[in-house]
């Protein structure tokens, strides 16, 4: 509010419930939640600062014995109005429904009773809560909050059609990748079709949880963009501010929506304060001018907010991690801390000396704070190609960490030999006669500060990605014992296209050797000195497979069947109905045989929308029949239609039988499925 004032701003919007954190989820059950947030609104009233511009700020308000999501108005000392939530965010990772009601009485205002502590400040009893505008002598000024942007009935478009000029709108919107462009869409549409000025504010960094709010404040006028906010930063407050004519909003409507500036026949409710955004010497000031959005590539986005993320956790003074990938993430946060303190943002450079335990420190560069902050550790076996570790060592000295190498063959055998001590027997790799549930055990037999005079802990970065995470192809009590994963929300295939991001961008030419290299976790015994293990083998499909698979199973709601009947067009080029039918088996059943691990895996950033994560994302039963047998005798009946026999001439003069594309069955497979899925209503 400080900052805004000194810009000139006669109106502060702050982001959604950002009195007490939009995060608090449970935590707002609490009633002292809601009287810490009226204590802080309290000393916000009391404070000289806000003294002579609108402040709107967001906090929780029960009325009536109900909570609700709020923007509370306020000027000089006294509260103009509480406009509540009216259309709530319930998808995704969004819970809101759980915690709030929303206002569901359009155009509707009643008398809030202020607590007493409210009262003794304002002098006011009670103060319009519901559906209501502010009038001013120069303008009208709607709100709208988050979600209500992204519906199909958002409050802009009737406030609009009733001359509502400025439309104000506080979010908590986390961020995915590609997510940006999205907003900037919606508010440059919702001010193209009948115009107005829109001020959008939003959250950034972490708010204690596994989301990343990435900012994006706008100001929109007419469908342009004329202000634009930074997505990532690590600076704890940003204040966006723009200068705009009200008169350009009044020609634009004049011409382009004069036919349906009707009356409403249900006007806004408008509260009035005495009270003006511009002034009468303010005709010669410069207005903001239309401006380019500039995006973030996806690569961009993953080298800026997974480290955002990491760096805004509280931490102790250095991170582990075994993967190259989570090594890439640090590293580029250190490349981000250390331009941020080049930028002279003396709070960064403060959190650093605080991480790193000496009070005069100024990093020199990325990779000498990353040998301050990151430790990376090679862990070898005989199993361990040579190649794979210099790669680690050739990466870890590019960037700087502080890098061990070490060979844990005499702790895996001291296991072994307690283990065959106390049961007879010394259970032997597949390659050396062992049976299949041997090998399994043995690959997944898998501890500085205090020997370098340090105080403090580690914290155990994980490094499972999202595909991984989906088919459980990790060791749940490996994986899961990390303390944050900042790559476990992003799949296989943008990591691999951040790590050529990196190569160029970051000068690390060690990874393309990385990239070449097959994925493999080398936990079976070399061949002829070469690996002879694959990550895409073992799981029975490539990474890329999984990733078109994770989207159906999450996005698009598919189960097994209308998995397959979608997958038979996508991969009609490359896979027969059968190979088809097997993949998708395959990948139910391990994707049930392991969904317990999401309940214990590491908190990750979530990124990608077709995350399981357990925790509130993709809220799923653990527990599974693996057998599926209702869905997958529904895609056995498909298999003998789809492999319809065609007589063909071989080159020999020979008849032979072909199996018919899956595109010319087409109708079939429709109708057939529909006629499966009617049995299985019926039955």
């Amino acid at each position: 509010i400080e900052i805004a004032k000194a810009h000139g701003a006669k109106y502060r919007l702050g982001p959604e419930l950002e009195i007490c954190g939009y995060g608090c989820a449970d935590h707002f059950y609490e009633s002292d939640t809601l009287l810490h947030s009226f204590q802080v609104l309290r000393k916000l009233l009391e404070s000289p600062i806000t003294q002579d511009i609108i402040c709107d700020v967001g906090m929780p308000i029960m009325h009536h014995n109900v909570r609700y999501n709020c923007r509370v108005l306020f000027l000089n000392r006294k509260i103009l109005l509480i406009r509540p939530k009216m259309l709530m965010a319930n998808h995704g990772l969004y819970r809101e429904i759980r915690w709030f009601s929303h206002w569901n009485q359009s155009r509707r205002v009643e008398e809030y009773f202020l607590p007493r502590m409210i009262q003794e400040v304002t002098g006011q009893d009670t103060v319009p809560f519901g559906d209501c505008v502010l009038s001013t002598k120069d303008t009208c000024i709607g709100t709208e909050m988050c979600a209500e942007l992204w519906n199909p009935r958002s409050p802009h478009i009737q406030m609009g059609l009733d001359g509502v000029e400025i439309f104000t709108n506080a979010s908590a919107s986390h961020h995915e990748l590609r997510k940006a462009d999205q907003r900037v869409n919606l508010i440059k549409s919702a001010t193209t079709k009948s115009g107005g000025i829109y001020l959008y504010a939003n959250q950034r960094g972490c708010d204690g949880d596994r989301v990343y709010y990435d900012g994006c404040a706008m100001v929109a006028i007419n469908g342009d963009i004329v202000a634009q906010g930074a997505q990532f930063s690590l600076s704890d407050v940003e204040v966006l501010t723009a200068t705009l004519d009200l008169e350009d909003v009044r020609s634009y409507r004049g011409e382009v929506c004069q036919p349906n500036m009707e009356s409403e026949p249900k006007p806004c409710h408008r509260v009035k304060v005495d009270f003006s955004l511009s002034s009468g010497d303010d005709i010669y000031l410069p207005t903001h001018q239309p401006i380019t959005w500039n995006f973030h590539t996806p690569e961009e986005e993953i080298s800026l907010g997974p480290e955002e993320w990491t760096g805004w956790l509280p931490v102790a003074s250095e991170w582990r991690c075994g993967q190259l990938l989570t090594a890439c993430i640090v590293y580029s946060m250190c490349v981000l801390i250390c331009q941020a303190i080049q930028d002279g943002k003396s709070q960064v450079l403060e959190d650093v000396r605080r991480v790193v335990g000496e009070d005069t420190y100024c990093p020199q560069s990325p990779a000498e704070l990353c040998g301050h902050m990151f430790t990376t550790c090679y862990m070898a076996s005989e199993n361990s190609s040579l190649d794979t570790c210099s790669r680690a060592r050739e990466l870890a000295n590019q960037i700087g960490s502080t890098h061990m190498n070490i060979n844990i063959d005499m702790a895996v055998k001291g296991i072994l030999g307690i283990f065959s001590v106390v049961t007879g027997s010394w259970p032997k790799f597949r390659a050396y006669g062992g049976s299949p549930r041997e090998n399994l055990a043995l690959q997944n037999v898998q501890l500085s500060l205090w020997a370098r005079g340090k105080p403090g802990g580690l914290l155990v970065l994980g490094s499972a990605n999202v595909d991984e995470s989906l088919t459980g192809y990790f060791t749940k009590y490996d994986c899961s014992s990390a303390d944050i994963n900042p790559i476990g929300g992003i799949s296989k295939t943008d990591l691999k296209s951040f790590l050529l991001f990196c190569v160029e961008h970051f000068h690390l030419p060690a990874l393309r050797g990385i990239l070449a290299a097959p994925p493999t976790a080398e936990l079976e015994p070399l061949t002829d000195g070469q690996v002879s293990q694959t990550d895409e083998a073992d799981m029975g499909m490539t990474y890329s497979e999984l990733s078109v698979i994770g989207r159906l199973r999450k996005i698009s709601k598919c189960g097994p069947f209308s998995m397959f009947c979608k997958l038979i067009h996508t991969w009609k080029d490359v896979l027969s109905p059968t190979e088809v039918a097997q993949k998708v088996k395959h990948f139910f059943r391990m994707y049930s045989m392991n969904r317990h691990k999401m309940t214990t895996v590491t908190p990750s950033y979530h990124a990608e929308s077709y995350s399981p994560d357990d925790n509130r994302f993709d809220l799923r039963p653990f527990l599974y029949n693996t057998r599926w047998t209702w869905q997958f005798r529904c895609i056995d009946k498909q298999i003998p239609v789809l492999r319809v026999p065609l007589l063909v001439t071989a080159a020999g003069g020979e008849d032979a039988a072909s199996e018919v594309e899956p595109s010319k069955t087409e109708g079939t497979v429709s109708r057939l499925a529909a006629n499966t899925l009617n049995q299985k209503v019926l039955q």
